[in-house]
């Protein structure tokens, strides 16, 4: 695979510069993704942050029933139960 070593881009009025396609793919920048933006003599230096797996997994398992509504109702049923018990005798 060919390296690209350099290109030219443009700032925008707002600060943007947009990464061209190749350092993207080569990198595995996704949309998205968070980048470090550091200077060193003079240089800008982005970085792609490194993926925290907390925050991965964040929201992963929103799907579904909530295992706290789901255990406050077995709870119901148990003491249901009991109730029940205790007044059959």
């Amino acid at each position: 695979m060919v390296t690209l070593n350099s290109a030219i881009v443009t700032v925008s009025s707002k600060g943007w510069v947009v990464i061209p396609s190749l350092f993207r793919r080569q990198i595995g920048l996704k949309p998205g993704m968070k980048m470090v933006v550091t200077e060193a003599e003079g240089k800008i230096v982005l970085t792609p942050q490194a993926i925290d797996p907390v925050d991965a997994l964040y929201g992963k398992l929103a799907k579904g029933e909530s295992l706290t509504e789901e255990l406050l109702a077995d709870r119901k049923e148990e003491r249901d139960r009991e109730k029940a018990k205790i007044h059959s005798r």
